[in-house]
């Protein structure tokens, strides 16, 4: 459901700007209203589910989820749907940052990873389908009601998640209940706001002088908070992030992987929605089967992933990222030859790279928490989905630059570089992954 709202809005877009008369500033919070309170809320939930436990706040996450999602389906204007979205968001980051650390904190070796393994399949599947099943949600226009299905689909699904959670899904908990470190909780959700909020509109808005003004605030900020923990750290003091964990430079190093990594995923979703709707002109529903050529490779491989990842380590995401390079090269070539053919001539690559996003999501954190103690899953997993949304938003931007600033030739030619773009930017990945440990 996290990951599906994330993409699902976008093909509801248009009908959602003529049922409620939203204005485009109006859209683009719709759809930023989610990303940004889940982007910057996720480490400090992480450190609040390490202190009263991950399986409460998890639940309580999912019951804000429902009811968020239910005042999304049911909003009578464009105002209440924004706000809406933003609880829905606030909402998400709680259950986000639960799930990595609840399967860190439960399984032990190989179960870990292939939980893990089970975890990336359904993030890789909600981002792959949600333009599938926003198009049948929209098309089957239950009772009428249109685009509204898309939020109050989760309604019934969470019901049910909230029955069996307290049954089914273990309580766990730090070794040693930290205090709160209220300053840093302050200054990560301020500064990543500074810094992730222009992210998200400063192109549409043409980067005005508060965004760039953000940007500095919030680097300032999160600098601030560097300097701010290892003080506290020296005085005994309780931190969010301990200096110690933080000079681990195999962690960081999986950080910065996670954050180029996810920065070329919803981007291109972005922009292969944008090309096959408005540049090959499918409806909503015949651009959702067109990703579903990517789901389907990324089923068949995620299955195999978890135990690919123990055997084989970091080889498997230099393998995954390696194979999208290919995918995108293959797209490239595609669109060159034949950017006006069938549209189903871009199948083979949108295979190839759902295989090598199946190789690269779940290994990648598989590898990352194996080689965390299990008293920091709390603050490692909240780092790992923070850099997953934040590589989300950078991604974002960045490619939105290059799609939207080449579209003077046409739709097939902005997307064609967008994928030039992309392919670059996994070359990069595939280097870093050579950095990472060696074994899960």
């Amino acid at each position: 459901m996290i990951v599906l709202d994330f993409f699902v809005v976008n093909v509801a877009l248009p009908s959602i700007q003529h049922d409620l008369h939203a204005s485009a500033g109006t859209l683009e919070w719709v759809v930023a209203g989610y990303g940004l309170p889940l982007a910057v809320l996720l480490v400090t939930a992480s450190r609040v589910g390490d202190r009263l436990g991950r399986r409460r706040l998890f639940l309580i996450g999912l019951a804000g989820f429902v009811a968020a999602s239910a005042l999304c389906g049911v909003a009578p204007n464009a105002a209440v749907l924004v706000v809406a979205r933003c609880l829905q968001g606030a909402a998400a980051a709680l259950i986000s940052t639960g799930v990595i650390a609840i399967i860190t904190a439960t399984y032990p070796g190989e179960l870990r990873a292939r939980a893990l393994g089970a975890y990336g399949l359904a993030m890789g599947l909600g981002a792959a389908c949600g333009q599938l099943v926003g198009g049948i949600l929209i098309e089957a226009n239950v009772a009428g009601l249109g685009w509204r299905t898309i939020f109050l689909v989760n309604v019934p699904i969470g019901a049910v998640a909230l029955v069996l959670g307290p049954s089914r899904i273990p309580e766990s908990r730090a070794s040693t209940a930290a205090r709160m470190d209220l300053v840093g909780m302050v200054l990560t959700t301020a500064g990543l706001t500074g810094v992730v909020l222009p992210l998200i509109e400063g192109r549409q808005l043409g980067w005005p002088a508060w965004s760039w003004i953000s940007l500095g605030v919030g680097a300032v900020l999160l600098t601030s908070l560097g300097f701010h923990q290892r003080w506290s750290a020296r005085r005994g003091g309780d931190v969010l992030y301990p200096p110690d964990a933080l000079s681990d430079r195999r962690l960081v190093r999986g950080l910065l992987t996670q954050v180029l990594l996810w920065a070329g995923q919803a981007s291109f979703f972005l922009v292969l929605a944008l090309y096959l709707q408005e540049g090959r002109g499918l409806d909503p529903l015949d651009a959702g089967l067109v990703f579903t050529v990517m789901a389907a490779s990324y089923l068949g491989v995620s299955l195999r992933a978890p135990k690919l990842a123990v055997r084989f380590g970091r080889n498997v995401v230099t393998a995954g990222a390696a194979a999208m390079v290919v995918g995108y090269g293959v797209l490239v070539l595609t669109l060159s030859l034949g950017a006006h053919g069938s549209v189903l001539l871009i199948a083979p690559a949108l295979f190839i790279l759902g295989g090598g996003m199946a190789l690269c999501l779940a290994p990648l954190a598989t590898i990352v928490v194996a080689n965390t103690l299990p008293e920091r899953a709390g603050m490692v997993s909240g780092l790992l989905t923070t850099m997953q949304q934040v590589g989300n938003c950078l991604g974002v931007a960045v490619v939105s630059l290059v799609f939207f600033g080449s579209l003077h030739g046409g739709y097939p030619h902005a997307f064609e570089l967008s994928a030039v773009t992309l392919g670059g930017l996994l070359a990069v990945v595939g280097l870093l992954t050579r950095l990472l440990p060696a074994r899960a």
